[in-house]
């Protein structure tokens, strides 16, 4: 009978698709078999004419993964329902909070003969999907699964949290992975805090450092999400911005400021020429122009011969920023250097092994 492990998080974006990744990706290297499902998909390419659609309903995130890890179609399990307003909407009118006959499917596919390991990801926090019946809880219940809890972890405040999920999973919760720590408290964290929480029956089986790069955005996004005008370049939109900044300074202030910076977006008015050159010179992936009037020609040349994306956007400043700031560390793992990345995150910092050897999941350096 194959094992299923459920990963959850209390909050959205908290690191859920890296970390099955990573687990998924040693559990392929050391030879065993894995499953990959989101039984209530948040991101799905045909949206809501899925249903009327002949293709299964794979979840995006569980369908890259897929792809990155080389698994076949029959490894990726279909969701149940897809969350959206319409199905909202639909699942309201209804009045039924449960999962329904697939459900049911979805628990005999997970006893099936199998010496695969299922990975469920789970909704965006501990009670998202209670209206489709398919929130944390009521999957850890209905599986009779437990729950690998990934964290984003700020101060001792985030233990909260983890304390309610720990309340209403119960001894479902078989731990956690504190994920985006400030990289020079790891060790700190590890040292005094794990303890602690250990101490309040938190086990704790990783503590991952905050990644700018697992948190950045590609240009793409960002033209998608401003609805921003491409005027030149419009082949780097690939490239992946880390960090924000705003050209509202003068230009020496603005030099010295961008060298500090790495893989920026800057975002000026495009009146400033003069800001908008000394950015082309520094880690610019793209250059945002806002406010009325056209960008010189000279800009546009110079962006050209360093292939950066030059945009422009209807928005002011203040609102394109927000906008911005938004994005970071709101994107899916969509690409493939963010995978490679996470490959490593979860290596270096999670304790497998250990948390294999206590559910009874198989072992990594055992396969089967």
């Amino acid at each position: 009978m194959g094992k299923t492990l459920l990963i959850g998080s209390c909050e959205p974006f908290s690191g859920k698709s890296a970390l099955v990744l990573g687990i998924a990706r040693q559990l392929i290297g050391a030879s065993h078999s894995v499953r990959l499902g989101k039984p209530l998909a948040t991101s799905f390419e045909l949206g809501d004419n899925s249903e009327v659609s002949n293709k299964p309903l794979i979840d995006d995130d569980v369908r890259f993964i897929g792809e990155t890890l080389g698994l076949q179609d029959d490894e990726l399990i279909p969701s149940l329902h897809l969350i959206s307003p319409d199905t909202a909407q639909k699942r309201l009118a209804t009045s039924n909070l449960l999962a329904g006959e697939g459900f049911d499917s979805l628990r005999q596919k997970l006893k099936e003969s199998s010496k695969a390991l299922t990975l469920l990801e789970a909704a965006g926090s501990l009670h998202e999907g209670t209206l489709y019946g398919l929130s944390l809880c009521q999957l850890a219940e209905g599986l009779d699964a437990p729950v690998l809890l990934v964290h984003l972890w700020q101060d001792s405040r985030s233990v909260d949290s983890l304390l309610a999920a720990k309340q209403a999973l119960g001894d479902r919760l078989a731990g956690v992975v504190l994920n985006a720590v400030t990289p020079e408290d790891v060790e700190k964290l590890e040292q005094n805090v794990v303890p602690s929480l250990k101490a309040l029956g938190l086990i704790v089986y990783g503590v991952m450092p905050r990644s700018p790069l697992l948190r950045s955005v590609t240009v793409g996004e960002l033209v998608r999400r401003l609805e921003a005008r491409v005027i030149c370049c419009s082949e780097r939109l690939e490239l992946m911005v880390e960090t924000l900044s705003i050209g509202a300074m003068n230009v020496n202030s603005a030099m010295e400021f961008f060298r500090r910076r790495r893989n920026m977006a800057v975002v000026t008015g495009a009146d400033r020429t003069d800001i908008q050159l000394a950015a082309l010179e520094a880690s610019t992936q793209c250059l945002i122009l806002t406010g009325a009037g056209e960008p010189l020609s000279q800009l546009i040349n110079r962006a050209e011969e360093l292939e950066v994306p030059l945009l422009k956007v209807e928005h002011d400043t203040l609102a394109t920023v927000e906008v911005i700031e938004q994005a970071f560390g709101h994107v899916r793992l969509h690409e493939a250097v963010k995978a490679t990345y996470a490959f490593r995150l979860v290596e270096e910092h999670c304790h497998l092994e250990t948390l294999f050897r206590t559910l009874g999941l198989p072992c990594l350096g055992n396969p089967q």
